[in-house]
């Protein structure tokens, strides 16, 4: 089984899987603490536009969906900055945009199979440039993630306090939004534009379960990621499946059976409220 990744394209594959392991739950954590969970969607299907101009035009789709998607970060935090007390609705707007152009010009496209692997991602699709896009702009995002690392775990939790403290709160939330719509762009090829906001969102949910500190949850979730991105890749390479859908569906199986233990873990304490009250 292990001898597919003796091949070219899977050994790509499982570079690029790497480093999305590692940059997207590190971006997941701060989303699912601000609940932002949405802004994934948002930001993936303006990546996805993004795909559909770049391969109508004949352009590199990654680094259309990249510039594409950075656009559409800076029109969300611009909308944002006006409505501040309906900041959800301007993920919704960047949505439906996004989706509207991506319509429009998949309609213009030669080769639907082209677009389509965008959709659910490929392990097969990925080029030489592309990965070494995916590469250079993922070591780049984790070390700007590491940079900020406290500024982000303060606007995660309060952004009011943040502010009273120093941190500069506009200015912070505007490079992550970026940094989010990068992930989101590198990710399409091989995760696919659909499915990659939850990859951000599963693994943070399960590492949440077991974790007791901010710290373990972000170690916890790039660990989760990894696991469900590389047992993905091998399914789908052994099986001929879409790699997207089965990583997710790998995430979502491991997230029911952790809460199915917490839950049996919970229901066991309960039937001993001595031994309980006595340990606390």
């Amino acid at each position: 089984m292990f001898d597919i990744f003796q091949m070219a394209f899977m050994q790509k594959a499982l570079v690029i899987a790497i480093f999305i392991s590692i940059v997207t739950p590190l971006i997941g954590n701060t989303i699912v603490l601000k609940r932002l969970s949405s802004i994934g969607d948002a930001l993936s299907h303006a990546g996805l536009a993004g795909v559909a101009i770049g391969l109508c035009f004949s352009w590199s789709p990654v680094v259309s969906a990249i510039v594409f998607s950075v656009i559409s970060a800076l029109i969300i935090e611009y909308i944002r900055r006006g409505f501040p007390n309906y900041s959800e609705m301007a993920t919704a707007i960047v949505l439906s945009f996004g989706v509207g152009v991506a319509a429009v010009f998949s309609g213009f496209i030669k080769n639907a199979a082209s677009f389509n692997s965008f959709l659910f991602g490929s392990i097969v699709a990925v080029s030489t440039f592309e990965l070494v896009v995916v590469v250079v702009l993922s070591i780049a995002v984790i070390i700007i993630l590491v940079l900020l690392y406290r500024e982000l775990f303060y606007i995660a939790f309060d952004e009011e306090s943040a502010a009273l403290s120093g941190v500069p709160v506009k200015s912070i939330n505007l490079i992550f939004t970026i940094l989010t719509s990068i992930v989101v762009s590198i990710a399409a090829r091989t995760v696919g534009a659909l499915v990659i906001s939850s990859l951000m969102v599963i693994p943070v949910a399960c590492s949440m379960l077991i974790s007791k500190s901010y710290k373990q949850n972000v170690i916890f979730s790039v660990i989760f990621a990894f696991i469900f991105t590389i047992a993905g890749l091998l399914i789908t390479a052994v099986y001929d499946l879409k790699p997207g859908g089965t990583i997710v569906l790998i995430g979502i199986a491991f997230l029911i059976v952790l809460l199915l233990l917490r839950k049996r873990r919970e229901a066991n304490e309960g039937s001993f409220p001595g031994k309980r009250g006595e340990s606390q």
